[in-house]
């Protein structure tokens, strides 16, 4: 079955980095759009960024944008979320998702919690002096 784990989250000064990995099993990632999002407490899950592996189009949402890349390093089954730059409005649980390619919608929908089939179970970015 289709199962994704994230690593990777830690407690970081601001202007620090962080790198999270998701690691994939139980399905071809290669017709899977990937996804990062969070959740911070008392807030809404919000989409961070994603990455469409049939093409490697990705996709950031505005205040992440500059700050952190998503990859996947050649044919592996992990994905990367590598954030520089870490502001305290970073902080928030963060999660990595999987949706078959060709139940996406619409690209205006790639970075909606909704559209995504299968989630991780979290792990925990704090960016904090």
């Amino acid at each position: 079955q289709v199962q994704l784990v994230e690593s990777g989250g830690d407690l970081v000064r601001p202007g620090g980095s962080l790198r999270l990995s998701c690691a994939t099993s139980g399905f071809t990632l290669d017709d899977y759009v990937i996804g990062w999002f969070r959740q911070a407490p008392g807030k809404e899950r919000e989409g961070v960024s994603c990455l469409s592996m049939v093409d490697g189009i990705t996709y950031y949402a505005n205040s992440v944008r500059g700050r952190f890349t998503i990859s996947r390093e050649n044919a592996d089954t992990m994905v990367y979320l590598q954030m520089n730059s870490l502001k305290p409005e970073d902080t928030a649980v963060y999660y990595c998702a999987a949706v078959p390619i060709p139940h996406v919608r619409a690209i205006q929908f790639v970075l909606h919690p909704q559209t995504y089939e299968y989630w991780g179970q979290g792990t925990q970015v704090t960016v904090s002096s």
